[in-house]
C-alpha cells in the first residue's frame, strides 16, 4: 500500500497560532513525512474563509519541493472551477520541474458556497466548467499547441514554454463527494480522490464507494489496473498509545474542524468513531482498519493528521506511530495474507 499525508491547513483565528506559524508547521510536518517514508503530501486549496488557508497548492508546494528531495507533492484538491487552465497548466508544470517529477495532480469542481460567491460563479455551472477546463489542462500539460472555443474559453494556439518533467502530465485524480460521482469519474477513465467522512455512511460503505467507481471504469471499457493505484482515499487519522489516549490527544481539536466544515453535517468525534470513517486509536485498531481497507480493494490511504489546531507534538507523534508501528504492521498482514 501507499501511504500518504494530507494537510487542509485549517486555521482558528484568535486562538493563539497565526497564519505564519501554521505554514511553518505545516512544512516541519512535509520534512518529517518524507523523513519517515510518507508516498505524498497533499496539500488542499481553499478560499475566503479559515477552513483553509492555503488559496494556492502550487506556491506551498513549490516551497516544499525546496526542502525535501523523496516524498511526492499532491493537491487536494486544486479547483479548476475558479482558474484559467492556461494559468493552472503553468503552474504545476513549473512545480513539476522544480521537484523533479514529483508532482500528483488532485483535481475538482469545489462545493464551498462562498468560494463560488467570492469568485463570482455560478455553481450550477461548476461540473461543465471543470469538465472544459481538465480537457485544456491535460492537453496543454502535453505540449500541445492548443485552439480551443468552448463555452467559457477560448485559447488560439496557445503552447506551454515550461513542461513537466512527467509525460505526458503529472498523474491527475479527480476528487468526489458521492457514489454518483464515483461512477462517473470511473466510466471517463480518471482516477479518484475521495474522503469518505463526507461521502459514506460507514466504514462499510467505503468499499461500496470503491466499487461503484471501479464499475464506472468496467462500463467505460478501462478496466481496472493491475496495482490498483487508481483511488486514493482520504481518513482523519491520529495514532496513540492506547485507544483512550487517541481520544485524549483528538476529541477536542476533531470537534473543532469539524465545527468549521461549512454546509455539512457536523459529524463529532463520537460521531465519526460510530462510523467508523476515522483512524483513530491505538497501533493495533488502526492496523485493522488498514488491512481492512486494503481488502476492500484500496491500495492508497491518504492520512489528514494535524486538523482542529492538534498540538505539534502530538501530530509528529502521530505520524511517527503510524509509519514505524502501523505501516510495517499492515505490510506483513498483507504479505501474510498474499502466501
Amino acid at each position: 500500500m501507499r501511504y500518504s499525508i494530507f494537510s487542509v491547513n485549517d486555521h482558528y483565528p484568535g486562538r493563539g497560532r497565526s497564519v505564519p506559524e501554521l505554514y511553518q508547521q505545516v512544512i516541519a510536518q512535509a520534512e518529517l513525512a518524507e523523513t519517515l517514508g510518507y508516498d505524498t503530501f497533499f496539500c488542499a486549496e481553499h478560499h475566503f474563509h479559515e477552513y483553509g488557508v492555503v488559496p494556492n497548492p502550487a506556491v506551498m508546494l513549490g516551497a516544499l519541493s525546496q526542502r525535501t528531495t523523496r516524498i511526492r507533492l499532491g493537491t487536494g484538491i486544486s479547483i479548476l472551477t475558479f482558474h484559467d487552465p492556461r494559468t493552472v497548466a503553468e503552474s504545476y508544470a513549473m512545480l513539476d520541474v522544480l521537484s523533479g517529477g514529483r508532482v500528483v495532480y488532485g483535481v475538482g469542481s469545489g462545493y464551498l458556497k462562498h468560494e463560488f460567491a467570492g469568485y463570482g460563479v455560478d455553481l450550477a455551472e461548476k461540473r461543465d466548467r471543470f469538465d472544459e477546463c481538465l480537457a485544456v489542462v491535460k492537453r496543454l500539460l502535453t505540449g500541445e499547441r492548443v485552439t480551443h472555443k468552448g463555452k467559457y474559453l477560448s485559447a488560439d494556439a496557445v503552447q506551454l514554454n515550461v513542461l513537466p518533467v512527467q509525460k505526458p502530465y503529472p498523474p491527475i485524480y479527480v476528487a468526489v463527494l458521492a457514489a454518483a460521482a464515483c461512477y462517473h469519474v470511473g466510466k471517463q477513465g480518471n482516477a479518484i480522490k475521495c474522503v469518505p467522512y463526507a461521502s459514506a455512511k460507514d466504514f462499510d460503505d467505503v468499499g461500496n464507494l470503491l466499487a461503484e467507481y471501479r464499475r464506472g471504469r468496467t462500463d467505460g471499457g478501462h478496466g481496472v489496473p493491475e496495482d490498483r493505484e487508481d483511488a486514493i482515499f482520504t481518513f482523519h487519522t491520529h495514532v496513540a498509545e492506547s485507544d483512550a489516549e487517541a481520544r485524549r490527544g483528538a476529541e477536542a481539536a476533531f470537534d473543532l474542524y469539524v465545527d468549521t466544515r461549512l454546509y455539512a453535517h457536523k459529524h463529532t468525534y463520537d460521531d465519526i468513531q460510530a462510523s467508523g470513517l476515522g483512524l483513530f486509536g491505538s497501533v493495533d485498531t488502526v492496523v485493522d482498519k488498514m488491512v481492512r481497507l486494503h481488502e476492500m480493494g484500496l491500495n492508497h490511504v491518504s492520512t489528514l493528521q494535524n486538523f482542529g489546531q492538534l498540538e505539534p507534538a502530538r501530530v509528529r507523534r502521530s505520524l511517527e506511530l503510524f509509519a514505524r508501528e502501523v505501516m510495517p504492521r499492515v505490510e506483513k498482514r498483507i504479505a501474510k495474507k498474499a502466501a
